[in-house]
């Protein structure tokens, strides 16, 4: 698997970034001689960086004071969840032991801690020990922030000791550069990041020989962070993490950051593209590169420098697209990567999106009353009017239709976009032409979701495929081939092909990922009727026996009559779906990837759902699905 891994890597390498490999492989090799010990990272004096934020906590709503205490509260009483998991409860006198930054929650195997170099562990294949998100997502010191906003607030001694008492603990079983916490830059990035808001919180409260240790940390991280960064095909948002901690961390450091400034700057327009869209396919990946170039933005403005207009031009992008969006859209990858939080947060992207036009002082949707990050963004002014109607984002290529059929509200999206960014199109999925539909708020036809990723094995290549999706396949083989957890050997091209707006809108797009391997272009044409929604699936060039899919949210159900399926939430009918004749079989669940339907609503869950799927012969002449929303019942 190694080998395989490694020679599919390579096909996605240019000349240029194979030179920058072996220069890579080369500092590596000299890491390990030279650069261990604390001793070589001397704590200089922190400088505030996000000057603000302790005067926007002790201003703080009741609701987020109390959001905050809870979440506080858990750490103390030796809780942590993430990614659908939660860890072995500890001891509360013994909070943070030193084998908590190594420990994986599902396996309760140990990652290689302070006897390993970083990059001598392998965890692309982690050899049993489980899935190294986990381990890695406790290692961003995501608890310390509440922490020290609780102690801000209440003055609490024990949050004060246990932040003292988790810095302590992690400086001590990860020297650099050491143990699994520093074997990926965007870690190293987001846990500096950490570090930097819980000082400018409670800096002064803590001892002397934690802001010592945090000191060298920082300092550490800024020699780390440029000598081994995220380039060519794996330049997507581990880049933008880099280097907005050692932006973040220059500003600590009392430097003047002008190279990982321009870098950030150069980034934020690449990888949040002009129409607002996230460059890598997945709007919860582009809302966290949203929020580390926002927070940066802050920390810029109030240092004095601020970003470039077309920066922050390209961040309300970004919040635009998001208010278009249906709720609880999703699609490509999503790992639940935050900056700022208290925990679980079921509209993260709404919230980064909140933030910014709270940052920019843009109309929009404020986020829950909670909400942590607009303690330090606020919440918008006032609110932005509804967005409706048909709205496509060109370059992101996504169509969105928000409208009302039959008394539903209705929300639709059509992706007829790239599969990724880079060549390796790291967290994109095998989805074009996909269908997603929310009725009255509520989604129906969904995206399948992430699943696991290093774990995952043949269920993370099912959740990426095409036949998980609501598109067409041909033989259950997906449009792009995958050929590893984060690449693909062959990337199929979509495109919009027509537009028509109005009332009766008309949309058309059509892919290439079948024309070598069986002749024929699948296009697709999406066309709003007075009875409904009509999707025209055809194979140009040829004919072939194909499955057009349907994948249902967990807990819907269905009700079948020949050729017509009702869907139902609750034994309410929401929508009812007519294919072209009766060979319509409906799955849910099943042992092995493909015998029913399954969708992970979040990292690490997995729930078995209807998948409604035609099976039959399709060409040119096409197929008609009719899709039409039932009117709700009478209260």
């Amino acid at each position: 698997m190694r080998i395989g891994w490694y020679i599919n890597r390579l096909r996605s390498m240019e000349p240029a970034e194979m030179l920058h490999r072996l220069g890579e492989q080369r500092r590596r090799i000299a890491s390990r001689r030279r650069d261990g010990g604390w001793q070589r990272y001397a704590s200089p004096r922190l400088h505030p960086v996000l000057r603000g934020l302790r005067d926007a906590v002790l201003a703080a709503t009741p609701a987020q004071r109390q959001a905050i205490a809870a979440a506080a509260q858990k750490t103390l009483g030796g809780e942590f969840s993430a990614l659908g998991r939660t860890w072995p409860r500890r001891d509360p006198v013994r909070l943070f032991p030193p084998e908590l930054w190594r420990l994986d929650p599902v396996t309760g195997r140990l990652w290689p801690g302070a006897e390993a170099h970083a990059f001598d562990i392998d965890f692309r294949h982690g050899g049993g020990r489980g899935d190294v998100k986990y381990v890695w997502e406790i290692n961003r010191l995501h608890q310390l922030p509440p922490l020290a906003a609780h102690l801000l607030l209440a003055g609490d001694d024990q949050s004060r000791r246990a932040i003292e008492a988790a810095i302590d603990s992690w400086h001590s079983a990860n020297p650099p550069f050491r143990g699994v916490g520093w074997a990926s830059g965007i870690e190293v990035g987001v846990r500096a990041i950490s570090l930097i808001v819980t000082m400018d919180l409670v800096g002064d409260r803590l001892a002397a020989a934690t802001r010592q240790q945090v000191g060298e940390m920082l300092a550490a991280s800024a020699y780390w962070l440029p000598r081994f960064p995220s380039r060519f095909s794996s330049a997507n948002n581990h880049l933008v993490a880099e280097l907005a901690g050692e932006y973040l961390i220059g500003l600590a450091l009392g430097a003047a950051p002008d190279a990982a400034r321009g870098a950030l700057l150069a980034e934020a327009r690449k990888q949040i593209l002009a129409d607002g869209a996230g460059a890598e396919q997945t709007p919860t990946y582009a809302a966290f590169t949203a929020e580390l170039i926002l927070l940066c933005a802050a920390a810029a403005r109030q240092a004095g420098t601020p970003f470039a207009s077309s920066v922050e031009a390209r961040l309300a992008a970004f919040a635009n697209f998001v208010a278009w969006l249906p709720p609880a859209a999703g699609f490509g990858d999503n790992d639940e990567g935050r900056v700022l939080t208290l925990g679980d947060e079921p509209d993260y992207v709404r919230s980064v999106a909140a933030a910014i036009h709270s940052f920019l002082q843009m109309p929009g949707n404020a986020a829950e009353a909670d909400d942590f990050r607009a303690l330090a963004f606020g919440t918008p002014s006032e609110p932005a009017p509804a967005s409706r109607g048909l709205q496509t984002f060109t370059q992101g290529g996504l169509s969105v239709w928000r409208g009302e059929m039959n008394g539903r509200s209705i929300d639709l999206t059509f992706d007829h976009g790239p599969l990724g960014y880079l060549s390796i199109a790291a967290h994109g999925h095998a989805d074009a032409l996909s269908l997603t539909l929310c009725i009255d708020g509520e989604p129906v036809l969904v995206d399948p979701g992430t699943w696991l990723y290093g774990s995952g094995g043949v269920w993370r290549d099912w959740f990426r495929s095409t036949p998980a999706h609501n598109t067409l396949n041909i033989e259950g083989k997906s449009q792009s081939i995958i050929a590893g957890m984060f690449n693909w050997s062959h990337k199929a091209v979509a495109r919009l092909v027509e537009s028509e707006p109005g009332t009766h809108w008309k949309l058309r797009a059509r892919h290439d990922g079948y024309k070598s391997r069986f002749g024929v272009v699948h296009q697709r044409t999406v066309t709003h009727q007075a009875d409904g929604i009509v999707v025209t699936d055809q194979l140009l060039g040829g004919r072939s026996v194909a499955e057009v899919v349907f994948q249902l949210a967990a807990g819907l159900g269905t009700d079948r009559d020949e050729n017509t399926v009702t869907v139902l939430r609750d034994d309410e009918p929401l929508i009812a779906m007519r294919f072209p004749d009766a060979a319509v079989d409906i799955r849910a669940g099943g042992d092995a990837p493909g015998q029913g339907g399954w969708v992970s609503p979040r990292f690490g869950v997995r729930q078995p759902a209807e998948r409604i799927a035609w099976r039959g012969e399709v060409g040119e002449d096409g197929i008609l699905i009719h899709l039409a929303a039932i009117p709700p019942p009478l209260r």
